[in-house]
């Protein structure tokens, strides 16, 4: 099981109620075993390696499923605007933004969510991902920090935090979170991609 997949595998539970929007992915079957359903996300040029590209990205630019999603996305943002207390609302926007790759405006919608909910395990771990994929790689350590006070030991959050603090270049934190990671999950395939970036870091090399 990879890390990308992971973290779409995360978003997708969260949101299951809004399950029909979401797109194919690449999702293998033990991984819809664990967390039902999944996002998809197209990685920016600055994410970690192997960020699978978005399924069926063309649906969201053109054609009748474009113009289905992007009428979604304008019901939703103007639910959540008319209802600025509705939590549920908050994040039906953000997934909605988030899957035609807005995650900038997603991760409005998310802050507002966090702000109804501010101890919410699923929202922090959420802005976690949002701002992984939106490069924003100090903002993704510091919410998948908080998601972890909740749950110290999520797999997910762990592998998305391993990802974000090698991105950011933090390797003395990165080594803790590799080394947390192997204990939770020995047989995690990102091990050693984690781990030879880790080196990477450490050797001063890019």
């Amino acid at each position: 099981m990879t890390r990308d997949n992971l973290l779409f595998a995360i978003i997708g539970i969260l949101l299951g109620f809004i399950a029909g929007f979401l797109l194919a992915g690449n999702i293998s079957q033990r991984e819809a075993a664990q967390r039902a359903g999944a996002m998809t996300a197209q990685g920016a040029q600055n994410l970690p390696p192997n960020h699978p590209p978005i399924a069926g990205g063309d649906q969201t630019a053109t054609g009748e499923g474009g113009q289905q999603m992007l009428a979604s996305v304008q019901t939703a943002m103007k639910q959540a605007r008319e209802n600025p207390n509705d939590f549920e609302a908050q994040v039906t926007a953000a997934k909605l933004e988030y899957q035609i790759q807005r995650y900038d405006q997603a991760i409005e919608y998310l802050l507002a969510a966090n702000k109804i909910k501010p101890t919410d395990f699923d929202t922090l771990a959420m802005l976690g991902v949002a701002n992984l994929d939106a490069g924003h790689f100090d903002a993704a350590e510091k919410w998948y920090k908080a998601a972890l006070q909740k749950k110290p030991d999520d797999m997910p959050v762990v592998d998305g935090l391993c990802a974000a603090l090698l991105s950011s270049g933090n390797a003395k934190e990165a080594e803790q979170q590799i080394n947390k990671l192997a204990k939770i999950d020995p047989s995690n395939q990102d091990l050693p991609q984690f781990r030879s970036k880790l080196e990477e870091l450490k050797s001063g090399k890019k």
